[in-house]
């Protein structure tokens, strides 16, 4: 499904995770935080940022006050990032049609008033390599636009939706606007998690 025609490259398969995958996903995720606890990290500047992170893979993207990147170790507990479950694995293989496998998944734990501001993914090596993101729990109000000035649209990301950033819409700016609280109970406590599957080096 194509809900922005005028913005290709964009894609979205909603629904693409029924209830059982979902939870299963869930299951092994909440394994690897075992593994590397979420954290809150802050921007450069220092402002902490409103949702609380982790990463699987062989990297993991990183905020502080020395910038963006990609690094091989937790900033907290300094052990390599647990690895991507095989279930994401299958996902990105079967939806983005990318030779290689990804080598970093960003993991957003969203609560209450947490959103992410309009940004692009651009710290990866090759910006040629698609962006996966899977959806769990609450509704996210997900705002994206072209990669230049232009204007953004506005899409709800229910539990269990999957969308990808591909070639023209690589470097689209995109960003999480709210959650609809309450929208699912599948994430304990309530919240969504997000999972940012990419090709870092």
């Amino acid at each position: 499904m194509q809900p922005f025609p005028d913005l290709p490259g964009f894609r979205y398969w909603p629904g693409r995770l029924d209830e059982a995958a979902q939870a299963a996903l869930l299951v092994d995720v909440e394994a690897a935080l075992d593994i590397a606890p979420l954290y809150r990290p802050v921007t450069p500047g220092g402002k902490p940022f409103s949702v609380r992170m982790s990463n699987l893979g062989p990297l993991g993207w990183v905020s502080d006050r020395a910038g963006y990147r990609y690094q091989p170790t937790h900033p907290g507990t300094g052990r390599p990032w647990p690895p991507i479950p095989p279930g994401l694995l299958d996902l990105w293989a079967d939806l983005t049609g990318w030779p290689e496998p990804p080598d970093a998944c960003l993991v957003n734990l969203y609560r209450e008033d947490a959103r992410m501001g309009l940004h692009q993914d651009r710290d990866e090596a090759d910006l040629g390599a698609p962006v996966l993101s899977v959806s769990l729990g609450d509704t996210a109000v997900f705002r994206i636009g072209p990669a230049d000035k232009g204007p953004t649209r506005s899409l709800k990301l229910n539990s269990g939706d999957v969308c990808a950033l591909t070639g023209p819409a690589r470097l689209a700016r995109h960003g999480v606007d709210r959650l609809l609280a309450g929208s699912s109970r599948l994430v304990s406590g309530g919240g969504r998690i997000n999972l940012t599957l990419r090709r870092a080096a």
